[in-house]
């Protein structure tokens, strides 16, 4: 193939390199030139295009692309039709992808025209997700490259898509007394989910004493009835004959791998009991975030075996992203920098569900609702609090009075909480670095809670949005950081900080807090179940 400058006269057949307009017609990158686009040309004055010019063994590349694909061997992948010098394959189920890495780079090395390109191996896809690509760069090949890629490929399978079985599993979590009850609650919840990507499910849980024999007797009675047992320890293995796999052991079952060079997840088990894998979970399973358990279990689900030479062979790229709330980090915290977050008090509802009475008026120990929350958020380390008002603005303003606060009035308070969260963002100094959006009704947090925020933001890139869980499920408060500000400005009507955690695209830290982070007293039951009396 010849590229480049070509006479107009000469250039039929040829493959043009940029569209061209020839009156009132548009010659698209790409097209072949035709006698009539060749009189047009010369009528318009073009005498010479950028082209492609075929030579008698080349072959176009959309050809070159559809007989590299067809000749490539696979399972579970469909592929597509070639355009533009492309054929893109994509996975038929979900599943994980397996790919032979020789075989692709034996191929990208025979000439840099064509390329092919996949995701990761062992990557988890979803039904009709693209795993491979085939692409030829130039307009055209030698057919003689094309030939010696074919002969190359139809050796043996280059990539597969195994896809996911449903699988039921069991799930032991052993007790100790320091292990809350939600904890347990949660992962069994992350579980599930962590599960519901190959359509498996927790079938049967127990929860034993961290010692073996229970957990042993827990072992085989789960492995007779279903296809995979997930043992939770209250304790993180420290030793191979530590709790869990001294349990396996004694359940009958045999231990094949304690420790994994992945991170988080190098305190996993790899064991089996009478044919079904039973699995030591590292501490980080309790989390949803990637780690090293998910790299083995999607494998298992999938029907690609497992063993100790595979897990010792995960180093490189096991090293994966840190997880905040880790409870002993891979590397000493740093010092937390000194970061700017300033309180938006949102105090300007009408409490309707409380049928009269204002809730932000309402009595805890002697004093207004509204004062205990802003005292608390003045004795934290936020550097001010802006409190927004609205409904009975005036009442509001003297139960704070004396406190060290700014006002921001929201005159529309009646449409929603978004005309509150924005009269509050303007009103913040223009070093702030954060907003932590806090509800004027939550009697249960402190000020120890609202430091806690501010140091995982302080912790966190600063552009994280820092938020509130108890039991692993949203709370409040939550912080914003100054770059969704612009964001807040499109929210109408009554949608809040909700939203833009949930929509935005920003990383978001979930930080513990408890119960308190739950409990408001949006109802009379409310308030009286936290201790409140109504204000008149």
């Amino acid at each position: 193939m010849r590229f480049g400058p070509i006479a107009v006269a000469d250039a039929e057949g040829a493959i043009l390199a940029h569209s061209t307009v020839v009156g009132d017609r548009k010659l698209r990158k790409a097209h072949r030139l035709t006698a009539e686009d060749i009189r047009d040309l010369g009528a318009a004055g073009v005498r010479e295009v950028i082209a492609a010019s075929l030579a008698s063994d080349d072959i176009d590349e959309n050809e070159a692309a559809a007989r590299i694909a067809a000749a490539l061997r696979h399972s579970g992948i469909e592929v597509k039709p070639a355009a533009t010098g492309r054929v893109n394959l994509h996975a038929v189920d979900a599943g994980l992808f397996t790919v032979d890495k020789e075989l692709i780079d034996s191929i990208n090395h025979v000439d840099p025209a064509v390329t092919i390109a996949t995701v990761a191996a062992f990557a988890s896809v979803t039904a009709g997700q693209m795993v491979a690509t085939v692409k030829i760069i130039p307009y055209a090949v030698p057919e003689a490259v094309v030939d010696w890629i074919v002969s190359i490929a139809g050796g043996h399978e280059i990539f597969a898509v195994h896809p996911y079985r449903p699988w039921s599993v069991g799930v032991i979590q052993t007790v100790l007394p320091s292990i809350k009850p939600s904890v347990l609650d949660k992962t069994l919840r992350v579980t599930e989910a962590r599960l519901a990507r190959s359509g498996s499910r927790v079938s049967e849980e127990r929860r034993t004493p961290h010692e073996a024999g229970p957990v042993a007797e827990a072992i085989a009675e789960l492995a007779r009835d279903n296809d995979m047992v997930l043992v939770f320890g209250a304790s993180a293995i420290c030793d191979p004959e530590d709790v869990i796999p001294a349990a396996i052991r004694e359940s009958g079952g045999t231990v094949y791998r304690t420790g994994m060079p992945v991170d988080p997840g190098n305190l996993f088990v790899l064991g089996e009991r009478g044919g079904r894998p039973v699995l030591g979970a590292p501490g980080c399973a309790r989390s949803p975030k990637e780690n090293g358990f998910d790299w083995v279990l999607d494998r298992l689900m999938a029907g690609v075996p497992v063993n100790a030479d595979d897990i010792a062979g995960m180093g490189v790229g096991g090293l994966l992203m840190e997880i905040p709330t880790r409870p002993q980090p891979r590397e000493p915290a740093k010092p937390a920098r000194r970061a700017k977050v300033h309180v938006v008090l949102l105090a300007a509802g009408r409490s309707s569900r409380m049928g009269g009475p204002n809730k932000l008026l309402a009595g805890f120990g002697g004093k207004p609702l509204v004062r205990l929350v802003t005292e608390r958020l003045l004795a934290s380390r936020a550097d001010g609090v802006v409190v927004v008002t609205g409904h009975q603005a005036e009442r509001v303003r003297e139960a704070l009075r004396g406190q060290n606060v700014r006002f921001a009035d929201n005159p529309d308070f009646a449409s929603g909480l978004a005309g509150s969260l924005k009269a509050g963002v303007r009103a913040l100094p223009v070093d702030a670095e954060a907003a932590m959006i806090v509800l004027g009704d939550m009697p249960g947090l402190t000020s120890a809670d609202f430091d806690a925020l501010i140091t995982a933001f302080a912790r966190s890139s600063g552009q994280a949005i820092v938020r509130a869980t108890h039991a692993g499920k949203r709370g409040n408060p939550v912080i914003l950081p100054r770059s969704v500000f612009p964001a807040i400005e499109a929210l109408e009507g009554d949608v809040g900080a909700r939203h833009l955690v949930e929509t935005g695209g920003t990383e978001i830290v979930d930080l513990e807090l408890g119960e308190g982070a739950s409990i408001d007293v949006d109802t009379p039951d409310a308030l009286a179940l936290a201790g409140g009396i109504a204000a008149g």
